[in-house]
């Protein structure tokens, strides 16, 4: 209606919504849960709720959001006439804090507090909408382009720009600003084919749930309330979790290994099948490739792939600890694993397709993404540094 000439205001009214909501439908501004979005990518929170004010200072309130000039003359009369930070805020509905850091900002050489100053300068230095950093062509893009392909988190990107580039201020981007380059395309930033290399391909986390294993084991299971306290404080190298990712139909599925002190993460190869006996013979077979140092301990959750687990413990004299039901947060690490590896074996998938080869890739390049937990290190070095150290 409005491209065909009828203003918004009457539009909106033919349609059954107030004008506003016409006005802001016509901007492109959108409004959800107390926030007004803007199609720059702006987000403004609703004020919250002032106390009351006296009837003698109303016509001095300002928008909610930024000081009026009324209110920092009677901030002004209030430094001049001596009174309290606390009770100059009441005067105009204000914390005492918001009065305290205007008049520390805008003080002049002389020390005074003067209004109309203060009031233009506020103006001049409030943030306006600005193009996004990486709406221009330059190193700091093409990094972060590159560090997405190779589906490193936004937060990564972040931080490692910090490692490999630590003097030079112009390649330093925040999380957030690359989400809003990915998320609102009215910014000028990356192009929507890029946000594909975020994990989980969506704006928001999607809830999920496990059900509870109920399978118990002909020989006894060590649990891991027994487990010792070296392992459980990280300290030492050579502890590792364990679980399987699952395929289309529970027909095909990969082994996950991670270690706890290092994250590193090795992969089991199970083309055919997950049986208890395919699984040790793969765990036992991986675990070889290991020094003895760093073969310490297995923690595993109660499936049934994990029922040949006293004959893995005789063939690398490696114990295997076992979470409770439905904890899966007792296996942080591999969980967190799991999730990562989502990205590039997505559930209802045939996993059978992937070769060693694709799995050792895969496993690289995890090994290869700096980590929050090891001050933004990779685990290929934290576990060289251990090895050479």
């Amino acid at each position: 209606m409005v491209a065909a000439g009828v203003h918004h205001s009457v539009a909106a009214r033919q349609v059954g919504v107030a004008p506003l909501t016409g006005s802001y439908w016509v901007r492109g501004i959108r409004r959800s849960h107390g926030r007004t979005i803007y199609p720059d990518g702006r987000v403004v929170r609703a004020p919250a709720a002032r106390p009351a004010r006296p009837a003698a200072v109303d016509e001095v309130v300002g928008t909610g959001r930024v000081l009026s000039l009324q209110e920092r003359l009677v901030i002004a009369d209030g430094v001049v006439n001596a009174l309290s930070y606390r009770a100059i805020g009441a005067l105009i509905g204000r914390p005492a804090s918001t009065v305290w850091r205007e008049v520390k900002t805008h003080r002049d050489q002389q020390g005074r507090y003067l209004p109309h100053q203060a009031h233009a300068k506020a103006a001049a230095t409030r943030a306006r909408p600005k193009a996004s950093k990486l709406a221009a062509y330059g190193p700091l893009r093409d990094y972060v382009i590159g560090a997405l392909s190779r589906k490193l988190s936004p937060e990564q990107i972040s931080n490692r720009l910090k490692v490999d580039h630590p003097d030079d201020e112009s390649m330093r981007v925040s999380h957030e600003t690359i989400y809003q380059a990915l998320y609102f395309q009215a910014r000028g930033g990356l192009k929507r084919e890029v946000q594909a290399a975020l994990r989980t391909g969506r704006a928001v986390r999607k809830p999920q749930a496990r059900g509870v294993r109920a399978p118990r084991f002909v020989d006894p299971m060590i649990m891991i309330s027994d487990r010792p306290a070296v392992v459980e404080d990280r300290a030492v190298p050579g502890h590792w979790e364990g679980d399987l990712i699952i395929g289309k139909d529970s027909r095909s599925a990969i082994g996950t290994l991670v270690e706890r002190t290092t994250r590193y993460v090795m992969l089991l190869h199970l083309p055919g099948a997950h049986d208890s006996i395919t699984v040790r013979d793969q765990l036992v077979k991986t675990m070889a490739t290991l020094p003895q140092h760093l073969r310490g301990s297995l923690t595993w959750d109660q499936g049934s792939e994990m029922a040949a687990h006293a004959s893995f413990t005789m063939a690398t004299d490696m114990p295997v600890y076992f979470c409770d039901p439905a904890s899966p947060w007792q296996r942080g690490s591999n969980e967190n694993t799991n999730g990562l590896l989502r990205q590039y074996f997505p559930k209802s998938t045939d996993l059978s397709v992937h070769s060693p080869e694709d799995l050792e890739y895969v496993a690289h390049e995890l090994n290869q993404r700096p980590r929050k937990t090891l001050d933004w290190a990779t685990p290929a070095e934290h576990l060289r540094d251990l090895l050479t150290g």
